[in-house]
């Protein structure tokens, strides 16, 4: 499973403070096995904050450059021994797995059930899956549109996304609207995820043109213009959209990131960015007519008993227990097993045992991956 934005800023800051942390930072990073080539793309200074930056953002394009990167620090000898080494070797693994799984044949990205080595679950949304592999593959869909019943599992589906994302050569930039949420804050956020750190360049500001929508529209091109011409791909996710007040500015940088999504596809093709709106019903405000050729739907719903014995007879036939590889308990058969388990994780979620607190959905989940974690350790 790949890292998560909050984990590349822990990863940065061990870079800055472990890696490059010394007036010559090209000799630093060359004693830690970075090749010559990697070395010289990078645009070191004398800042050591500034080289971190420039080092994750190089790193985070592709997984054996993410990989090398938490190598070396796992590595190193002054952070392996404090408690964040294990941290960092952690991360390590899970960057190792990535790479197993990206170049196993027998792994289809599309179809995986448990990711972060059993740390997360992912069940059934076989629609989903599929709307995705052809969300991917075709240049002409721009914009993917999410919606479902409240807790149904349509803010899940970014968990799928990033796992997808790593895969494919994409880089999800998710912004999870409330609200509150205004245009300008949404636009600050997105161009935060496509600007070169390093660059220092700011979108046109909304609230600095007297109106209000070719300002908006100047910031919107910008922030997709830079996602176009960037190394990665992006795809843009706005998540939560329905809890949007029916006022908010943020419906019409919603339409014009929308426009200009495929208008920029019309010319790059796949380089440009993707526009993925969870939460997004039909009954909402409609997208420019423009666009409505290009959009796929997904309808999310909440787990069904069903979906969970399809979810464990995928995952016990794929990763068996090893009493059951081994033939140590001949009686026991993985129908047993999947019927078994399907039993604990509905008992558990409608308990509440799990997490009393979260919703239906994210108990049910919760409880699968903590069937997971037992069986793993049986």
């Amino acid at each position: 499973m790949p890292l998560a934005d909050t984990e590349w800023d822990l990863v940065t800051m061990w870079a800055q403070q472990y890696l490059l942390d010394t007036p010559a930072p090209h000799t630093a990073l060359a004693e830690h096995g970075f090749s010559r080539e990697f070395i010289g793309a990078l645009p070191l200074t004398a800042v050591s904050a500034d080289n971190a930056r420039a080092l994750v953002w190089q790193a985070r394009k592709d997984i054996e450059g993410q990989l090398r990167l938490l190598e070396a620090l796992a590595a190193h000898d002054r952070l392996s021994v404090l408690p964040e080494g294990v941290k960092a070797a952690a991360f390590r693994d899970r960057l190792a797995e990535d790479l197993r799984e990206h170049h196993s044949k027998d792994q289809d990205a599309f179809l995986t059930c448990v990711l972060s080595s059993g740390a997360q679950v992912f069940i059934d949304r076989q629609d989903l899956r599929e709307t995705l592999r052809s969300f991917v593959s075709d240049p002409h869909r721009s914009v993917l549109l999410v919606d479902g019943a409240p807790d149904s599992g349509r803010s899940y589906t970014y968990t799928l996304i990033r796992h997808i994302g790593q895969h494919h050569g994409f880089r999800p930039a998710r912004v999870t609207l409330s609200p509150a949420s205004t245009a300008g804050q949404v636009i600050r956020r997105l161009a935060g995820f496509v600007s070169d750190p390093r660059a220092g360049l700011t979108p046109p500001h909304p609230g600095e043109l007297n109106d209000l929508l070719p300002s908006l529209d100047d910031a919107v091109h910008w922030i997709v213009g830079r996602a176009t011409a960037a190394d990665e791909r992006y795809w843009l996710i706005l998540d939560e959209c329905d809890k949007l007040d029916a006022s908010s500015d943020v419906w019409d940088l919603i339409s014009q990131l929308a426009l200009a999504v495929y208008e920029h596809a019309a010319v790059r093709g796949d380089a440009a960015p993707r526009l993925v709106l969870l939460g997004y019903g039909p009954t909402m405000r409609q997208l420019p007519y423009d666009v409505r050729g290009s959009v796929c739907w997904d309808t999310a719903r909440i787990v069904q008993p069903d979906d969970l014995r399809r979810f464990f007879d995928q995952y016990f036939h794929e990763s068996p227990p090893s009493f059951v590889a081994s033939g140590a308990l001949q009686d026991v058969s993985i129908a047993e097993l999947v019927d078994e388990a399907v039993g604990e994780v509905l008992r558990a979620a409608e308990s509440g045992e799990c997490d009393g607190g979260a919703s239906y959905m994210r108990r049910i989940c919760t409880a699968a991956e903590g069937a997971i974690r037992v069986y793993r350790s049986l």
